[in-house]
C-alpha cells in the first residue's frame, strides 16, 4: 500500500505541475533557493515532479514492480514507515553530489524520482540476482541489467549532454545496496550464494 501511495501522490502531483510552472519552479531543485532561501525541502519535493509523461511513467512503473517487492522487507526491519524513510533517503542521497557540484549554478535544475527509484531497483538485485526482468522487452536477468545499467550511466555521465543526471541514478542505486546491507548483513552472503548458483528465472 505504501508504494502505490507514493506512485499515487507523485502521479498527481508531477501531472498537476505539467500544467501549472509555478508549481514545477517552487518543487524542483534549484541550488540558489537552498543556499538563498533555505527551501531545503527542495531535496525531496523534486521526486515529486517529472519532465514529462514518459518519465514519470517509466519512473513510476519500476517502483510498482520493485517497490512492491522490497516494502516488506523495508518495513519488517526498520517499522511502518520503513519504506517511506528508505525512498525519501533515496531521493536526498542519490541528488547531493549533483547539488554539491551545482550549488552555485544558477541555470542548474533536476527533477525526477529516477535516484530513489534506482535505490529500490538495485536494492532488489542485491537481493534476487537471478530473477528475469524485462528490459525494452528483453529478457535478462537483474544482475546482468545492473551491470550494463551502471557501465552505461557512468559513460553517459562522463559525456554528458543529455538533460539526465545520471549521477542520480549511480548514487542511488549505492544508496539502495548500502542501507539494505546496513540493517541486514546476512543479505550479502546470500547474495554471494545465489551468484555462485546461476538460476535464471
Amino acid at each position: 500500500m505504501i508504494t502505490l501511495l507514493i506512485i499515487l501522490v507523485t502521479a498527481v502531483v508531477s501531472i498537476l505541475a505539467f500544467r501549472n510552472v509555478r508549481l514545477m519552479n517552487d518543487l524542483i531543485l534549484w541550488p540558489p533557493a537552498l543556499s538563498r532561501s533555505r527551501e531545503y525541502y527542495r531535496l525531496v519535493s523534486y521526486g515529486l515532479v517529472h519532465a514529462d509523461g514518459s518519465h514519470l511513467f517509466f519512473n513510476m512503473f519500476t517502483l510498482f514492480f520493485f517497490g512492491r517487492v522490497m516494502e516488506g522487507f523495508y518495513n519488517a526491519h526498520m517499522g511502518p514507515l520503513g519504506f517511506v524513510t528508505f525512498y525519501i533517503g533515496g531521493l536526498v542521497v542519490s541528488i547531493l553530489p549533483s547539488y554539491l557540484k551545482n550549488k552555485n549554478n544558477v541555470s542548474y535544475r533536476s527533477l525526477g524520482a529516477s535516484g530513489a527509484v534506482s535505490a529500490v531497483l538495485f536494492a532488489f538485485i542485491l537481493m534476487a540476482p537471478w530473477t528475469r526482468i524485462l528490459v525494452f522487452v528483453i529478457p535478462m536477468p537483474a544482475i546482468l541489467y545492473a551491470v550494463l545499467y551502471v557501465a552505461y550511466s557512468i559513460v553517459m555521465e562522463r559525456r554528458g549532454g543529455d538533460n539526465v543526471n545520471h549521477s542520480a541514478h549511480l548514487w542511488g542505486g549505492a544508496y539502495g545496496i548500502a542501507v539494505t546491507l546496513l540493517i541486514d548483513p546476512s543479505v550479502f552472503g546470500d547474495f554471494i550464494a545465489q551468484i555462485s548458483q546461476p538460476t535464471f528465472r
